[in-house]
């Protein structure tokens, strides 16, 4: 690390947890972020400003002024650019040391299966089932860490799949494949601005800390692996669920894998 570095990572290295070597971890690391909208807008630019060194960022969309509400990292001036672009932008005036990846894409399974295998870490950031499947699929196979959040309304749910654990459970250990209801979009049903502020920056954190290699020593840092968290912010109130790997599980479960 040069002198500029230690500046500007300064407030993270006068933490006893985070050491330059924690340090030098997130400035060799690379992330993939699905999504640059409510979510993946606070998670891009928590990530961004910590120093890790490459974020790929893939979304089909460009922005709209309905966007402007809650994804933070996009401007009036960037509406019908982009998100990609804008989201790069975006966090290149913000840490120009990060290399970040724009391509203006729908994440299928093809596209997952080529790049996740390259990434350290994914953060699910999308809106939709059927991506949510898809990544959790290519995660799984490559054994690449998922952080995964969603929110809708006033309610929001946010976890880690590591597939490196023995014992984590999947995606679709929670939501079966073959029994998720249809897709409900914030564009219809709408979405509380703050609540995907909080989740994607919570994402973020799950993500520093799992390139950082903090923890898990007893008292200190623990994965949100192994539980939900959901929020339900008409009360600020959350609620915390044990989750485990299912032995059905169409993905994980042994007779699959």
């Amino acid at each position: 690390m040069i002198d500029q570095q230690r500046l500007r990572y300064s407030r993270h290295l006068l933490l006893d947890d985070w050491s330059e070597s924690v340090q030098e971890r997130l400035l060799q690391s690379r992330v993939l972020v699905v999504g640059a909208g409510g979510l993946g807008a606070p998670a891009l630019l928590y990530l961004a400003s910590a120093g890790v060194g490459r974020l790929t960022v893939v979304d089909p969309d460009v922005v709209d002024l309905t966007n402007l509400q809650r994804q933070v990292i996009h401007t009036t001036a960037r509406i019908g650019q982009a998100k990609v672009w804008s989201a790069a932008q975006c966090l290149a005036d913000l840490n120009p040391e990060v290399q970040v990846h724009a391509v203006q894409a729908r994440a299928d399974t093809a596209w997952l299966a080529q790049h996740v295998p390259q990434a350290d870490l994914v953060l699910d950031c999308s809106d939709n089932f059927a991506t949510r499947h898809a990544i959790n699929l290519a995660c799984r196979a490559a054994r690449v860490p998922l952080v995964s959040a969603s929110a809708l309304g006033f309610a929001a749910q946010v976890t880690v799949f590591d597939a490196r654990q023995p014992e984590s459970p999947c995606y679709a250990c929670l939501f079966p494949p073959d029994q998720v209801a249809p897709d409900a979009l914030c564009a219809t049903m709408g979405v509380f601005a703050p609540v995907v502020g909080v989740l994607g920056a919570m994402q973020a954190g799950e993500g520093l800390k799992i390139l950082g290699e903090l923890g898990p020593e007893p008292g200190r840092h623990q994965s949100l692996c192994g539980r939900l968290l959901m929020l339900d912010a008409r009360s600020w109130r959350w609620t915390e669920v044990q989750v485990r790997r299912s032995a059905n599980c169409p993905v994980c479960a042994e007779a699959h894998i």
